[in-house]
């Protein structure tokens, strides 16, 4: 039995790891995106390392584009087995993948139409929103702690990450010449004491564990809660400055949160009374699908919905849909909020906000999770005082601040808390993954201290021989 990292080795985003068996079965854990890497994140998601029509079975770990994102190419390419995930993953995917596939083909389309006039062969999308209507065919529900035998040999456990709405760590034993191996993969291991999810959840004894690292050297440390970190931030913005508040987030999760730290302070009485747009199609459809997934919900959310049936809502909320009232944003001079995606501040409606208010020290841009260095929310968080976007360089004016306790990856001390559940000396190797080489390495040394002993951080394609 080996496995190949295909995909967030030694990077963020693009995680794809490919377990194969004796008898030549093939397990793909996740198929994401790269993201935020520029024109780099183009050649990687067109290539995936290995030939998806030889691949078995997939499970999804969550529905995160950085996970899931090139489902659609990898079944336009030849793959068509199942695809197991959990029931809340299977509806976020759903709106997630079709949006990616229309910001695809919008994306190509405007590249062909300059590339027509110079007389250059023209693009395909990296898939379509039928490529992607196919492949969400595939898609299979397994619920949390539910034994699924995907073969005899190959056993699945999904049991509940708290990174977001769906998320799972996936747990396979394998059974190979009459012994049994165990492999952890975490996905994405969210926060304890999260604001809207359950705590991760502890798991059984594992031989092999595929560990995220993201914030392997971090402490998400906050002085007060987030509900007042965002008021002193919308207060001395809009209040005192009349100038707007920018927040790139992400469609899944990210805005949720938000939303309901807004409703916090509403029901406290405390909420500035302003406009509050959230200006993402997708996060609209986001937030229902929550809304429909209260299973979900920590015992804090359950206390609130006694007394407030939409935590997510509250007065002068609304949502824009069309382009048309994006745009009007821009010409408005009132202060106000707007939510918008996508959270790296790559792509999507926010870019235009921030290149429309980052020339204003009225203005200021939060950010509230993690970027990529190489993208614009990466810049911006380094304090880059002029910044790239759409090809014009712009100098940075408006004010950056960032929440870092808003992340819904946990820090080293979650992630080690997730791993309390294990003794060190039965887990024959963790693979760092989904993280930079710096942090990994450092989170290594922690790990190390923890008895963890044989510690790897895989690279780009690396094939590793289990025992």
């Amino acid at each position: 039995m080996n496995i190949t990292f295909h995909g967030a080795a030694r990077t963020v985003t693009g995680s794809k790891h490919l377990i194969r068996l004796k008898d030549d079965t093939t397990i793909l854990l996740d198929c994401g995106m790269f993201q935020g890497m520029g024109d780099q994140s183009e050649d990687l998601n067109e290539h995936f390392g290995f030939n998806p029509k030889k691949l078995d079975y997939m499970v999804l770990s969550h529905a995160h584009i950085d996970h899931c994102g090139l489902i659609p190419r990898l079944v336009a390419e030849g793959f068509d087995g199942p695809i197991f995930c959990t029931s809340a993953t299977m509806d976020l995917a759903r709106i997630l993948l079709m949006d990616s596939a229309h910001i695809q083909m919008q994306d190509v389309a405007y590249s062909n139409k300059h590339r027509a006039r110079k007389g250059q062969p023209l693009l395909d999308a990296l898939y379509t929103d039928e490529q992607a209507m196919d492949a969400l065919k595939l898609f299979k529900i397994v619920e949390y702690h539910q034994e699924y035998a995907i073969t005899p040999q190959v056993k699945l456990v999904f049991t509940d990450a708290g990174h977001i709405l769906g998320s799972a760590a996936v747990h396979l034993t394998i059974t190979e010449d009459g012994k049994t191996t165990r492999i952890t993969f975490s996905g994405d291991v969210g926060r304890y004491d999260d604001m809207l999810l359950n705590d991760p959840e502890p798991f059984e004894q594992a031989d092999y564990i595929l560990l995220e690292s993201t914030y392997g050297d971090s402490l998400h440390k906050e002085l007060g809660p987030i509900e007042d970190a965002l008021l002193g931030i919308i207060t001395q913005t809009c209040l005192v400055k009349k100038g707007k508040v920018i927040i790139p987030a992400f469609s899944v999760g990210r805005t949720q949160e938000l939303l309901y730290a807004l409703n916090a302070l509403e029901l406290k009485g405390t909420l500035p009374d302003l406009p509050y747009y959230v200006d993402s199609p997708l996060s609209q459809k986001a937030t229902e699908v929550l809304m429909n997934h209260p299973e979900v919900y920590n015992k804090g959310v359950k206390e609130v919905l006694k007394t407030d049936a939409n935590p997510f809502g509250f007065k002068g909320l609304r949502f824009i849909e069309s382009s048309d009232e994006s745009k009007a944003l821009n010409n408005d001079p009132r202060p106000c909020v707007i939510i918008s995606s996508s959270g790296m501040a790559e792509a999507g409606r926010v870019k235009h906000h921030i290149k429309n208010n980052i020339n204003s020290d009225k203005n200021t841009i939060l950010m509230v999770g993690y970027c990529e260095p190489s993208s614009l929310g990466g810049h911006l968080l380094n304090g880059d005082h002029e910044v790239h976007i759409y090809g014009e360089l712009y100098e940075v004016k408006a004010e950056v601040r960032s929440i870092k306790s808003m992340s819904a990856h946990g820090d080293y001390e979650d992630l080690l808390h997730f791993l309390a559940c294990q003794a060190p000396t039965k887990v024959k190797k963790i693979f760092l993954v989904h993280g930079e080489y710096e942090v990994q390495q450092h989170f290594s040394e922690k790990l190390k201290e923890k008895g963890f002993v044989n510690v790897e951080i895989p690279y780009q394609h690396q094939r590793v021989e289990l025992e």
